[in-house]
């Protein structure tokens, strides 16, 4: 199976709006750096957060810093991480310096009306658009270039997992911030990284509007015509074979919206209050067929 192929074919579907949508997310990023990040001093880790450290340290110019760590990492890239996996970081790496310089007079404009009594509340904000820009970004498949390169080295030549190698590339930032503007600016960025990677997760995976039942149970049969039967949902069969005992039986696997939980649960239970089962968030499904009958336990009271 030519899997290089099919990876094109898959990334070259819905290509312009995908670029647009990328559009989007460093316009939002850039906005939020002018905003929020370099007029708080606020630092989440990446070159953006090294541009202002070294402008309150130097003096030097952020966005030329930003513009000549986005060049000098893309290099980076092509030596150590290749061709293929560069192309991937390169509309990313370069329109994030330039949406920091597009969005500069909106940001400093807005940065005037956005002041709070309190920082907390700034740091909720930063979190929050942060979080969906990224999350746009890499939902389109896409990244910014800068730590997400160096996460990606680590990755390779270390063979770290990447969520250990994203806290790694970023940590020592954070921390250097926190010697130049002290303790509690290293607080508030590891706050908005863990607020925004949430938000970045419920935007690509999805919230999770159903949750999936995996039942084994002595009463298999009698579950089975009821879900089907009474409760209009559907189920599948399953093989399986205990690990410990080597018995084959069957499992059931069913997929139940999340406002029936409680009550298919307590349904399994007084089926067969022995029953075991494991419950999983289900983010998405795709295929298959529906019943035309009205579905779900809603239609039961």
């Amino acid at each position: 199976m030519d899997i290089p192929k099919i990876l094109k074919k898959v990334l070259d579907k819905n290509k312009i709006p995908r670029l647009v949508f990328l559009l989007l997310g460093t316009f939002l990023l850039g906005l939020n750096y002018n905003m929020f990040l370099k007029p708080n001093d606020l630092i989440v880790g990446g070159t953006s957060s090294l541009a202002i450290i070294f402008n309150d340290l130097f003096g030097w110019n952020d966005q030329i810093f930003i513009y000549a760590s986005a060049i000098f990492l893309i290099g980076i890239s092509f030596i150590f991480l290749g061709k293929d996996k560069t192309v991937n970081s390169i509309f990313g790496s370069i329109l994030y310096p330039i949406m920091i310089t597009f969005t500069a007079p909106l940001g400093e404009l807005l940065a005037e009306k956005f002041i709070f009594d309190d920082i907390i509340t700034t740091v909720v904000f930063t979190s929050i658009l942060y979080g969906i820009a990224y999350g746009i970004v890499y939902k389109m498949e896409y990244t910014t270039g800068g730590s997400d390169i160096i996460m990606q080295i680590l990755c390779k030549y270390l063979h770290m997992p990447e969520g250990k190698a994203a806290i790694l590339s970023n940590v020592f930032i954070i921390l250097f911030g926190g010697i130049v503007f002290g303790v509690p600016k290293v607080v508030y960025g590891i706050i908005i990284l863990y607020v925004s990677s949430l938000i970045v997760d419920k935007m690509v995976i999805g919230i999770s509007e159903s949750k999936m039942f995996i039942i084994n149970s002595s009463k298999l049969d009698e579950i089975e015509k009821v879900i089907i039967d009474d409760l209009k949902l559907g189920v599948t069969r399953i093989k399986a074979e205990g690990g410990y005992t080597n018995k084959k039986r069957d499992v059931l696997l069913c997929v139940v919206p999340n406002r029936d939980y409680y009550m298919f649960k307590e349904i399994i239970l007084e089926l067969d209050k022995n029953a075991f089962f494991i419950i999983n968030d289900c983010y998405d499904i795709e295929g298959g067929t529906t019943k035309k009958k009205e579905r779900g336990l809603n239609s039961l009271y």
